[in-house]
């Protein structure tokens, strides 16, 4: 597995922005695939997940803003973020791992592929 998220940049307050995150080792079809964020001085936080059947799950703080999704065919997952906040301000990471149960899905030291950060600025 090797994920590469991309999608980020600079966006102001209400905007959106549509993250991805590939493999390009073409491997994670049947993995979960998180996507976490850290802001500056702040510990690596859960956003959103997505199982290989689809079930998602999502941090309380970007219910109903965020969606993630998945393209087997093209082996990404997507974070799509609307109504942006400046709070929303971080490095944007994507994990996978293929034997998460449910419950673990928000913990990031359960997941064994990370791909590099993608930063996300939004701006008041």
């Amino acid at each position: 597995v090797q994920l590469q998220a991309s999608g980020g940049g600079p966006v102001q307050a209400g905007g959106s922005l549509r993250l991805s995150c590939t493999d390009s080792g073409r491997t994670f079809r049947r993995y979960v695939v998180g996507w976490f964020r850290q802001a500056p001085g702040k510990e690596r936080e859960f956003v959103a997940a997505i199982s290989w059947t689809r079930a998602t799950d999502y941090a309380d703080s970007v219910k109903g803003r965020f969606t993630i999704s998945r393209d087997t065919a093209e082996n990404t997952v997507y974070l799509q973020m609307n109504s942006l906040k400046p709070e929303d301000t971080a490095v944007y990471y994507c994990a996978a791992d293929s034997t998460l149960i449910r419950s673990s899905w928000s913990n990031p030291t359960e997941y064994d592929y990370w791909g590099q950060g993608t930063q996300v600025t939004v701006s008041s």
